[in-house]
């Protein structure tokens, strides 16, 4: 492996993604500018339930079962700033609306989604979301078995993320998964990661580096706080490559329901496809 001052090299930046709005599609980037609070324009926006008052998150997938056909891009790039561009929402039917037109944009979603909602940037305070473990066997979390189950997560405040701001992930622990599973597909696209890392290693890499600090490019660096435990969402049908069950229990009975890993921002910059990524010394 590579050597650099205080680090190890392990891998390249393969792809960068963001999704301006929780749980809709999102957009690839070639580049992209890591704030303190992720990339910027990262769930910078999202769906509220006017009815329950609770965010819109395709984790209850009964309930909203069509947001995934709903993308999401900025008009332009996300600046320094705090406000954040308009958006272009591009609907199932290939029609597209602008965030600008407000509560015009409010109809046509909740028409769509089938319960009245509203797009907004501002996250209530005490947000919160529902989300559903389905009926499946083996799906054991925080100290029990969940199956068939409604639970309800608090946001970190100020926010829309579920937890942890930078979402990393391996194309080794994908290759992994495909190896135990043939028959599934594990492509990136099912685990809405900000940053995939192409590695000379195999297995579930990021694993090891829990509580470490990753460099990505020349500047940026994050703390790896917590592995991502995996949800419902890597069983729905994103980016045409249907519904499989078998995601979500291959990630539970292989890795412990963890796929990839997530991170909170010590320093920031830009980052962009084939960048170096290294894993520094433990001190």
């Amino acid at each position: 492996m590579e050597l650099i001052i205080g680090a190890t090299i392990v891998g390249r930046v393969a792809s960068l993604h963001r999704f301006p709005v929780k749980s809709m599609a999102g957009e690839d980037l070639t580049t992209a500018e890591i704030a303190g609070t992720g990339i910027r324009g990262d769930r910078g926006y999202a769906l509220i339930d006017r009815e329950t008052g609770r965010v819109v998150s395709a984790k209850r997938p009964r309930r909203w079962p069509r947001l995934l056909d709903y993308q999401a891009r900025f008009s332009e790039i996300p600046g320094r700033t705090e406000a954040l561009p308009p958006l272009l929402i591009i609907c199932p039917d290939g029609t597209s609306m602008s965030s600008d037109t407000g509560a015009a944009l409010d109809t046509v979603l909740s028409a769509g989604l089938g319960r009245p909602v509203s797009l907004t940037s501002i996250p209530p305070e005490g947000a919160r979301f529902e989300y559903h473990w389905p009926d499946q066997p083996g799906l054991w979390y925080q100290g029990r078995f969940y199956r068939d189950e409604v639970t309800e997560h608090v946001m970190p405040p100020g926010t829309f993320f579920d937890s942890g701001i930078l979402h990393l992930l391996t194309l080794a622990s994908l290759a992994e998964l495909r190896s135990r599973v043939p028959g599934s597909r594990f492509e990136p696209g099912r685990f809405r990661p900000n940053v995939v890392i192409e590695t000379t290693a195999t297995g579930f890499v990021e694993n090891d580096w829990v509580g470490r600090v990753v460099r990505i490019g020349d500047t940026v660096r994050t703390r790896i706080v917590k592995p991502c435990i995996r949800c419902v969402m890597v069983n729905l049908d994103q980016a045409s490559m249907g519904p499989d069950p078998a995601v979500l229990a291959a990630a539970f009975e292989h890795n412990g329901g963890n796929i990839g890993v997530k991170g909170d921002v010590l320093s920031t910059g830009a980052v962009r496809v084939g960048d170096p990524v290294a894993i520094e010394a433990a001190r």
